[in-house]
């Protein structure tokens, strides 16, 4: 019995030279970064989960869309979120998701969320730096409120 095994492939195409990689700072510029990445049509519609990847000098490697959900929740697939941090090689991330409603006070499976994927960041040696919860014009950051 012949059986043909499928081979998974590992690469990474950055479409910047490193010198034009744009470098997070702070949470200013990682909500920056997201919003100029959002799409503001739909940004008070339906909630969307993304992750902002970044390398150790916290440059933007990328941003991926891990879920678009409904007027009021978005399933995360921690597998999925792992998968994409891993593949692209992110020693950093930054977590954003928005509200629809444009309160901004995270909810408490937002913060069960955040300490889930912080836990496993950490074993596999990966700094979560932030999350977000965005909206049009303003932003809530879980480190500058010390959550």
């Amino acid at each position: 019995m012949n059986e043909t095994i499928s081979e998974i492939e590992l690469k990474y195409k950055p479409n910047k030279l490193k010198k034009e990689r744009t470098k997070i700072n702070n949470s200013q510029s990682a909500y920056k970064v997201l919003l100029d990445n959002w799409n503001t049509d739909t940004i008070e519609l339906y909630e969307e989960f993304k992750v902002l990847l970044l390398n150790r000098a916290n440059e933007v490697l990328g941003i991926y869309t891990v879920s678009k959900g409904g007027l009021h929740a978005t399933i995360v697939d921690l597998k999925l979120l792992f998968a994409v941090v891993l593949k692209s090689a992110s020693s950093c991330i930054i977590l954003a998701h928005n509200h629809p409603s444009g309160a901004l006070k995270p909810s408490e499976a937002d913060k069960r969320l955040y300490l889930k994927i912080k836990k496993i960041a950490d074993y596999l040696d990966v700094n979560v730096l932030d999350n977000l919860i965005i909206s049009k014009d303003r932003y809530h950051s879980f480190v500058d409120n010390g959550e």
